[in-house]
């Protein structure tokens, strides 16, 4: 697969290996979170749509240049920030996430090259902030709220 840049270069959906690989991922990200102590709450309460780990792969997968899958089937970036919004989370919270992502990534058997690893990163560290900003019990979600879409160099 080429990945330089240019006309050819892939999307970092393609290069991860498409839809298998995100939802790979999501089960491996999940699947951390739930073995976290303080991630653990937020992701195994009864409330969770019973196709959270399906939703999460299709929002991923589109962030990084997949199908629009997840905006015309599940909702907008809004609802999904708005969804986590209020919660009053614990300051790490963001970072241990985080962490869970990487560690998901070698479990979800993702390309370990480091470009497109640290790729993968810089995009969960700028959404575990974005998610993060809306935390404290009165936040308010702007309506307007774009779908991140995130290449090689970054934010879109």
């Amino acid at each position: 697969m080429t990945r330089s840049a240019g006309e050819g270069r892939l999307s970092l959906f393609e290069y991860a290996g498409g839809t298998t690989a995100f939802q790979a991922l999501a089960l491996a990200l999940h699947e951390r979170c739930l073995a976290d102590p303080v991630l653990n709450h937020p992701f195994s309460h009864p409330g969770q749509h019973p196709e959270h780990v399906q939703r999460l792969g299709t929002y991923l997968a589109e962030v990084f240049g997949g199908p629009p899958a997840y905006s015309q089937t599940c909702g907008t970036h809004f609802g999904m920030l708005d969804l986590h919004a209020r919660q009053g989370a614990d300051d790490d919270l963001g970072d241990r996430f985080v962490r869970c992502f990487v560690l998901a990534c070698d479990d979800a058997d993702l390309p370990a090259d480091p470009e497109f690893r640290a790729a993968l990163r810089a995009y969960m560290t700028w959404a575990a902030s974005d998610v993060m900003q809306y935390s404290p019990p009165h936040s308010k979600v702007p309506a307007n709220v774009r779908m991140p879409h995130w290449t090689w160099e970054g934010p879109t």
